[in-house]
């Protein structure tokens, strides 16, 4: 039992995989945020939310004493309505203050490594494609094929097949064209780095996969034939493997610097298969976890997320005979412990999707560890 993530370290480990069960308990900000600072203390100089990629390079400019106020960069800089959450706020703020008169190499870096996509939206590529022409210099009207932005940010884009921008002729254009500017970006490479900057570099790249990463998901959602839940594990599983791609980019970036955290729902950092079921869904996808995984070795940890009883998402106690009541102790707000072995439990059955809970025993697999907050309430405090 464990409350210092130290003790779960290898001397490989590279990319930190920390998960939670749920979006809706704050205690996991909490706690992550003192998990953090741990590391930090250990040389790692980054850390990864699931937000998107391209936003959260403003919340990088504030964290490194940029302009702008925290509240600004919390309504802007985060996606997904997690700009809401107080942990993430005390994050950038403690981040700040942290790189305040500290030099290039011992600065905190804020990376997403999510896409700009929500459930059912996905905004057109357009600003990002236009990013990296300026940053060129070209001369391109990427407007004339992408036409109105709401053609592509409509729910029914994502929704209907027919209704997706996707596989239309334009959009094979602008895959074209996408792919032309990736080619010129590494082909000018040296000049551009020295007529602006090896950031400014990175930072049209970001835009441009961002881009590219769009026009896949647009397509994927233009893919007619589909039942409902092959339809959504495709999205999902795309989603995925987009997130996995800024996981390995963010790595290269910060690879001289030491490891990075990435913290994000279990069902992206988990090595086993991820699977939300309920209603109409029963859908299966790889997830970054287990993309990412096999790639890096033993270079990637992942530490999965439980949860207790919780007074934010009506959870009660949960039931004997559970993973979650095993991993309950008295008295103990939250700590690290040991992978429960297979079979030693059951899941817990009072749950409710809208909770956003999501657990499965399966997530354990190939975990270093688990975070169990036994009580939000008091893990919170």
């Amino acid at each position: 039992m464990s409350q210092d993530i130290r003790d779960f370290l290898t001397p490989s480990c590279e990319l930190l995989a920390l998960g939670e069960p749920t979006h809706q308990e704050p205690a996991f900000g909490r706690v992550r945020n003192q998990l953090f600072a741990q590391l930090v203390e250990r040389g790692y100089r980054s850390i990864a939310l699931e937000t998107d990629r391209v936003a959260a390079l403003a919340v990088d400019d504030y964290v490194q004493g940029g302009a702008g106020t925290l509240d600004t960069v919390l309504a802007e800089g985060f996606t997904h309505g997690f700009g809401a959450q107080p942990g993430n706020g005390r994050l950038v703020a403690w981040m700040r203050e942290f790189n305040r008169d500290r030099g290039a190499g011992e600065r905190l870096a804020f990376h997403g490594f999510d896409t700009p996509t929500e459930n059912t939206m996905a905004p057109s590529p357009r600003g990002y494609l236009e990013h990296a022409r300026d940053y060129l210099q070209l001369d391109l009207d990427i407007a004339a094929l992408t036409g109105g932005d709401e053609r592509w940010s409509s729910e029914q884009a994502v929704l209907d097949a027919a209704s997706s921008p996707g596989a239309t002729p334009e959009a094979a254009t602008l895959r074209r064209v996408a792919d032309d500017l990736m080619t010129q970006l590494y082909l000018r490479a040296p000049e551009l780095i020295a007529s602006s900057s090896r950031a400014e570099w990175l930072r049209a790249g970001t835009h441009l996969r961002a881009g590219l990463g769009l026009l896949r998901y647009h397509a994927q959602a233009a893919v007619q034939g589909l039942g409902l839940s092959d339809r959504v594990s495709g999205l999902l599983g795309l989603r995925d493997a987009l997130m996995a791609r800024n996981l390995l980019d963010i790595r290269a970036v910060e690879a001289e610097r030491g490891p990075t955290l990435v913290f994000a729902h279990n069902l992206h950092l988990q090595q086993a298969p991820s699977t939300w079921a309920g209603g109409e869904l029963d859908c299966r996808w790889n997830g970054a976890g287990r993309i990412v995984g096999p790639l890096l070795g033993e270079r990637y940890v992942f530490v999965a997320g439980s949860l207790g009883r919780s007074e934010a998402l009506g959870l009660g106690e949960p039931a004997p005979g559970t993973y979650e009541a095993l991993l309950q102790r008295p008295d103990t707000a939250w700590e690290l412990v040991a992978t429960p072995m297979p079979g030693e439990a059951r899941a817990r059955t009072d749950t409710a999707p809208q909770q956003g809970y999501f657990f499965d025993r399966a997530g354990f697999d190939g975990a270093a560890a688990v975070l169990h907050i036994g009580d939000g309430a008091a893990a919170a405090a």
